[in-house]
């Protein structure tokens, strides 16, 4: 390991959370080709089976627990359990994460389904975030995914994600792995309120 490897291993371990790479370089005063060099050795050393893995997503380094553990982490330290995702927001999050920005009633169109419980939720649970607002009639919310969707479900960039079956069937895979309950709750799309974030939205109902 390069004495470089260490000082970004070093730094990220103490952080605990995502930092740019740009950031780091700048502060560690590294060259692109050096620091490229230390990122690779870093890829490798905590990566397979090791307990520890580093994510590089969206330009930026995180640590995290290899998602292969959960089970013995959860065992030990009896974390909170992670919130469900249902199939109905796994649907609606791949449509999003392949059409975005995109707003719910263009979401809903593709599902052919009320999708604010959905919508709701992914926002709640971090994974979606709304970017702004689309410049036609009513001004609809915009959404987008987040860096926490790239880092649950280990993308590094939105422009590496595959056609929209795939990305649903990867999507489906690693809630899987990683212990996150997947369940139907569909009849919530369908008798939950409108929250507060899409108040002045025209709700739409898709026959």
């Amino acid at each position: 390991m390069s004495l470089l490897s260490n000082q970004i291993e070093s730094v990220l371990f103490v952080s605990g959370k995502a930092i740019e790479e740009k950031f780091l370089k700048e502060k560690l005063g590294a060259g692109d080709k050096e620091f490229s060099s230390a990122i690779t050795e870093l890829l490798t050393k905590y990566s397979g089976d090791s307990g520890i893995h580093l994510l590089q997503f969206n330009k930026k380094l995180q640590f995290a627990t290899n998602p292969n553990y959960a089970k013995e982490v959860e065992a030990v330290l009896n974390p909170i359990k992670e919130k469900e995702l249902t199939n109905a927001m796994l649907e609606t999050l791949a449509i999003i994460a392949y059409k975005q920005p995109v707003t719910r009633i263009e979401v809903e169109e593709i599902r052919s389904v009320d999708c604010t419980y959905s919508v709701q939720n992914l926002v709640r649970l971090g994974l979606v975030e709304c970017v702004g607002r689309k410049d036609t009639i009513g001004k609809p919310l915009l959404f987008a995914t987040t860096d926490e969707f790239l880092k649950r479900f280990s993308i590094s960039d939105v422009k590496d994600l595959p056609d929209y079956e795939t990305l649903l069937d990867k999507l489906q895979q690693l809630s899987s792995d990683t212990h996150v309950e997947v369940v139907e709750k569909t009849m919530f799309d369908n008798v939950e309120e409108v929250p507060d974030f899409l108040a002045g939205e025209d709700v739409k109902k898709v026959e």
